[in-house]
């Protein structure tokens, strides 16, 4: 099998690599994110923009006209990929470029810039007269030395492409006011007010026909309908939010959460990203895990009780980000993981009306007051909710909509192992490099094609105990001394570890019976029938769709190979 440019290099220049004491992060991520990178750009199809060109009528030239061109010089390695180009990060000394699996040679029939056309609802309109909340914005900056590539000239990184991530320290706008009416957009449709049950606030418009969106921009689209609250409100954080981002998971969803006869507690899920860079310097993302959040709000939107936005920061990596930089065709795009401490907006507290009525019919603006010139104090009941469910499970539900192959339960590392020693199952191991390994060519690809299968999700729930990791995770875990039969666990997976992702089947002692890793897994499920001689895998089983039967018949193997524990 040719040699596949996601594959991680030699695991001594990944340990020399890591050797600045930035621990696992640095193994796990130097030596393997620029081959990353150029798996995603090429994920990323590109097409020729001499539209663009036609359309600058004559007598619009002028500086315009010069400031396009001195732009196109100044990013040639911007132009359209061709369809079947590949980018390779020249600092890492290779000299030739293997051939991407054609399981990553997605189709994407619109020109650059362009997207299909989507029907939106009418621009919600802001109340004049309605009531009023006071959102806040509050962020602690990346934490620079948790990213790979962090320090000016490692593998090319120069000053100016992170440019925009090191000034970015504080939120765009701290404080800012809004209409209750505008959060109308996150009430349910009319089809979808039982609690627990999700609805699409922004959809995806990201599927396996229309390929991916462009990294060479840096101006959003206008956002439309929805669109806009989101847009507006992320805007808080930095000007340039991209509510449609260029990879899956793309939207937002929320469910009902809890009801009562008036209100309603909402639970969401954002998918958007950041373009840090700006002219003269190449675009840089900023693609955090996702964003959560809560909104208590009256049936009709014309009070908000309560507002909560934030990143999540429960685990040790939450934010990637990926760059473009050089001075030709075959520029590379630089990829890489980080920690971003706290990224969160939330109401100062319930909405007001601005203007009120006082007991002789005369208009008071509640934030004066009346002739004593103190603000007016709003006095609010208690919510006595009539239908309810718990935030981990509304969390969970929202995951499913972005992820279906979650209807599987992935149990953490150490629960999963006790979980399967009760029941005698194998353990189903996912191990991923990164935080948003999930998004790569490889975790993408295995999501759309197996994972999402129902038959594979039936016989996981039948005969494995699932779980996944992350390669840092584990790796402090196996360094952990206060644990040692975990740690022995970890080391067992760690052993068996492949770049980008490594599917393993354990027994619940940790022995690993049987593992195959994305990357050999898709090439094989990507050749033609009349070459199945020459794998070790066989498309035969029942299913058209050949990942499916690899998979289960993958995962069938390794019960044969563990049926003497199993007692069958």
């Amino acid at each position: 099998m040719a040699a596949d440019v996601r594959k991680r290099g030699s695991q001594a220049a990944k340990r020399e690599v890591a050797s600045d004491g930035n621990q696992a992060e640095g193994s796990a991520g130097d030596a393997v994110g620029a081959r990353r990178g150029s798996a995603a750009s090429s994920c990323s199809r590109l097409f020729p923009t001499l539209l663009m060109l036609l359309a600058v009528p004559i007598a619009g030239m002028g500086y315009r006209y010069y400031q396009g061109v001195q732009l196109l010089q100044r990013h040639k390695s911007l132009s359209p990929l061709r369809r079947n180009s590949q980018v390779w990060p020249t600092s890492l000394g290779l000299s030739q470029v293997p051939p991407l699996s054609p399981r990553y040679d997605r189709p994407s029939p619109l020109p650059l810039g362009m997207s299909s056309p989507v029907e939106f609802e009418e621009d919600l309109v802001e109340d004049p007269n309605g009531e009023t909340l006071t959102v806040e914005a509050s962020m602690q900056p990346l934490q620079m030395e948790t990213m790979t590539k962090s320090k000016d000239g490692f593998l090319g990184v120069t000053h100016s492409s992170l440019s925009g991530l090191r000034s970015w320290r504080s939120p765009a706008v701290p404080s800012s006011v809004f209409s209750a009416s505008q959060f109308k957009a996150f009430l349910p449709p009319k089809n979808k007010l039982d609690v627990g049950d999700p609805w699409w606030i922004i959809p995806s418009e990201l599927n396996i026909f229309t390929g991916y969106l462009p990294n060479n921009r840096y101006q959003p689209p206008a956002p439309r309908g929805k669109e806009v609250i989101i847009h507006s409100l992320l805007s808080m954080f930095h000007p340039r939010p991209f509510i449609k981002s260029r990879f899956g998971p793309q939207g937002a969803v929320a469910c009902i959460r809890a009801a009562s006869d008036y209100y309603y507690d909402i639970v969401f899920r954002i998918h958007a990203e950041f373009q840090l860079n700006d002219i003269p310097n190449y675009p840089f993302w900023f693609t955090p895990g996702q964003f959560t959040g809560s909104i208590v709000v009256s049936r009709d939107a014309s009070h908000v009780r309560e507002f909560h936005l934030y990143v999540p920061s429960d685990r040790s990596l939450n934010v990637d980000m990926e760059w473009l930089y050089g001075a030709s065709e075959s520029s590379n795009m630089e990829v890489d993981i980080g920690y971003l401490p706290q990224m969160e907006l939330k109401a100062t507290g319930p909405s007001v009306p601005t203007f009120i009525h006082d007991e002789h019919g005369n208009v008071i603006d509640s934030r004066v007051g009346g002739a004593d010139g103190d603000p007016v104090q709003f006095v609010f009941e208690e919510i006595q909710w009539k239908s309810e469910i718990s935030r981990e499970e509304a969390a969970r539900r929202l995951e499913v909509t972005f992820y279906p192959f979650k209807k599987v339960s992935y149990l953490p590392f150490p629960k999963a192992f006790d979980r399967a020693q009760a029941e005698r199952k194998l353990v189903h191991s996912i191990l991923l490099w990164g935080a948003l390994d999930d998004q790569s060519c490889s975790g993408r690809t295995l999501r759309e094609t197996v994972l999402e299968s129902s038959p594979v999700l039936a016989l996981l729930n039948h005969s494995f105990i699932s779980s996944w990791s992350l390669v840092k995770e584990l790796e402090d875990l196996q360094a952990d001394p206060r644990n040692p039969a975990l740690s022995r666990l970890a080391a067992l997976h760690l052993e068996k570890y492949n770049f980008p992702v490594e599917m393993i089947l354990a027994l619940p002692n940790g022995t690993v019976v049987h593992h195959i890793n994305a990357n050999y897994f898709l090439d094989q499920t990507a050749m033609k029938p009349e070459e199945e001689e020459h794998t070790t895998f066989s498309f035969s089983g029942g299913f058209e769709d050949p990942s499916t039967s690899t998979y289960i018949q993958f995962l069938q193997e390794g019960l044969e190979k563990a049926k003497d524990y199993l007692g069958s």
